[in-house]
C-alpha cells in the first residue's frame, strides 16, 4: 500500500485514543504525531510541517460544550493558517458541529471513531489541504511574476566571432543542469544570456525568477531570497515565500551577485549545497528545486580575492562560466543591433520607415561605448525621437564627438571612465544617490560600493 504523504497531528487528552489513532493512521499516512497536551500545540506547529491536526473538542475533565476546542481552533486557524483542522469529540452535538466549521474546521468526527470514517475523513482532508497549498504556491508565483519575472522580451542579437561563441556556449549549458557565472560590463546583456539559458532549458516551461541584489537592502536580503513567516520581523505581517521557494522547479537569476554581503553567502552556500531552506522565523524546511544562473560586472579576479567572496561559494556557482564581451570588442554587431532598435522605437513612436544611413551606422561604430548595449540603445531612442525626417544621419546621432576616435589606450582605463561617469551623475542630480544609481543602470549597493572603492 503507498501511503499519502503528510504530516498528521493528533490532539487529544486520552493516551488510548492517541494510541489507537496512531496505529490506525500509520498504515495509511506517511507521518502521524501524537499531543496530550493542548498548549504544546504552538510549539509543535512552529516547528513540525503539520498539514492535519485531529484536535479533541474538550480537555478539562467533564467538559462538554467543546469551547476548548473551538478556541484552539480559532487559534490554530489564525497563526498557522496553512494547517488543516479536523474536530473530534464524543458529543454528537450538532449545534457544535455547525460551530466549528463556521470557524474554520475542515470537517469534523465523533468519536469513537469508525476506521473507515477516520481515514477517509483524513484523505479528503489531506486532498484538501494539498489542493489548497498548490494554488497557494500558484498564487505566491503569480503575484511575483507580474511584478518581477523576467519576460523574454527582446532578442539576443549577433553575428561577430564573439557572439558566435557565445551562442555556442549557451547552446551547450542549457540542456544541463549546470550552475552559470555570467561575467560582462554593465549593459553587455547579461540578463539576456540568463534568459536564453532558461528559454532553452527542460525548465522553459517553469519561471525564471530574477533577482537584482543591488537593489535590496542588506537587512532584507534574508527574507528576500528565502521569505518569512508572520511575525519574524516588525513589518512581517503575513507569510511571504522567497524567490527560492517561487522559483522552484524553474531558474533562479541572481543579478549583482559580487555585492551580495559575507553574511548571506554562508546561507546561500548552505542552500545551493543542500537543496533546502528555512523561511526567516521559522524552523520548517523547504526543499527548492532550482537552476541557479549568477552575473556580476566585477572581474574574476576582484572577485576571487578571499576578503570579498567566500572560494567555496564562487565554485559552485561558476560550474560554468561565460564571458560576456563588451560592444567596443564586438563592433561588426553594431549595425545589426542599431537596426533592431531602430525597428523598436519607429514602431513605438509611430516613425513608420524609420532607418539608419551608412554614414551614421559609421559613426556609430567609431564610438567605443563605454555604458555597451544599453547605452546605444538609449541613444538610437532619442535620436530618433529627435530626428524629423525618417532617414537618421551622421549628424542626427547625437554622440558627443570629443569621444569619437578616441584610441583603445585612451579608453583603456576603465576605473577613470566609471569614476568620471560617477561624479558627472552626482553633480547632475545634486547628490542624490538613488537618481545617481538610476542614470548610471546599476543598483544603489553597487553604487554605494564605488563610491568607497574610489574615495567619492
Amino acid at each position: 500500500m503507498i501511503k499519502t504523504q503528510g504530516k498528521i497531528l493528533i490532539v487529544d487528552d486520552d493516551n488510548d485514543i492517541l494510541l489507537t489513532g496512531k496505529i490506525i493512521l500509520k498504515k495509511y499516512f506517511s507521518e502521524i504525531q501524537t499531543c496530550n497536551k493542548v498548549e504544546k500545540i504552538p510549539e509543535l506547529l512552529k516547528n513540525e510541517q503539520i498539514d492535519i491536526v485531529l484536535l479533541d473538542m474538550n480537555f478539562t475533565t467533564g467538559a462538554t460544550s467543546g469551547k476548548e476546542g473551538l478556541y484552539w481552533l480559532q487559534k490554530i486557524r489564525k497563526d498557522f493558517p496553512n494547517c488543516s483542522v479536523i474536530m473530534s469529540t464524543a458529543y454528537a452535538d450538532v449545534d457544535i458541529a455547525v460551530e466549528a466549521l463556521k470557524k474554520g474546521a475542515t470537517d469534523f468526527i465523533v468519536k469513537p471513531w469508525s476506521k473507515q470514517k477516520l481515514v477517509a475523513t483524513l484523505h479528503s482532508a489531506m486532498q484538501l489541504a494539498s489542493s489548497k497549498k498548490t494554488i497557494k504556491n500558484l498564487e505566491a508565483k503569480q503575484d511575483t511574476l507580474l511584478k518581477d519575472l523576467t519576460i523574454l522580451k527582446t532578442d539576443f542579437i549577433g553575428q561577430s566571432s564573439a557572439m558566435k561563441l557565445i551562442f555556442n556556449q549557451i547552446k551547450k549549458v542549457a540542456k544541463t543542469d549546470a550552475n552559470v557565472l555570467i561575467l560582462g560590463e554593465n549593459g553587455t546583456g547579461k540578463e539576456l544570456v540568463a534568459q536564453s539559458i532558461h528559454k532553452n532549458s527542460y525548465r522553459f516551461e517553469q519561471p525564471l525568477i530574477k533577482v537584482d541584489l543591488g537593489s535590496i537592502p542588506e537587512t532584507l536580503f534574508e527574507s528576500e531570497l528565502f521569505g518569512h513567516v508572520k511575525g519574524a520581523y516588525t513589518d512581517a505581517r503575513t507569510d511571504r515565500a522567497g524567490k527560492f521557494e517561487i522559483a522552484s522547479g524553474g531558474s533562479l537569476f541572481l543579478d549583482e551577485i559580487g555585492i551580495l554581503p559575507i553574511s548571506m553567502q554562508s546561507k546561500l552556500l548552505s542552500v545551493i549545497q543542500d537543496e533546502e531552506f528555512y523561511r526567516l522565523g521559522s524552523n520548517k524546511k523547504i526543499k527548492t528545486d532550482i537552476r541557479l544562473i549568477c552575473a556580476t560586472n566585477i572581474l574574476y579576479d576582484e572577485l576571487s580575492t578571499e576578503n570579498r567572496f567566500r572560494q567555496d561559494l564562487l565554485y559552485r556557482i561558476n560550474t560554468i562560466i561565460i564571458h560576456l564581451p563588451p560592444l567596443r570588442e564586438r563592433k561588426d554587431d553594431i549595425p545589426l543591433l542599431s537596426e533592431y532598435f531602430i525597428r523598436k522605437y519607429a514602431k513605438k513612436y509611430k516613425k513608420a520607415g524609420a532607418k539608419l544611413s551608412k554614414e551614421a551606422i559609421k559613426k556609430l561604430q567609431q564610438y567605443n561605448w563605454p555604458g555597451n548595449i544599453r547605452e546605444l540603445e538609449h541613444l538610437i531612442e532619442h535620436s530618433l525621437i529627435m530626428c524629423e525626417n525618417t532617414l537618421l544621419k551622421a549628424e542626427d546621432i547625437l554622440i558627443n564627438t570629443a569621444k569619437i576616435n578616441k584610441t583603445n589606450d585612451d579608453l583603456l582605463n576603465l576605473e577613470q571612465i566609471e569614476k568620471k561617469a560617477i561624479n558627472k551623475a552626482l553633480i547632475k542630480v545634486a547628490g542624490n544617490l538613488s537618481e545617481a544609481a538610476k542614470i548610471l543602470g546599476i543598483g544603489r549597493t553597487t553604487l554605494y560600493r564605488k563610491l568607497e572603492k574610489y574615495g567619492s
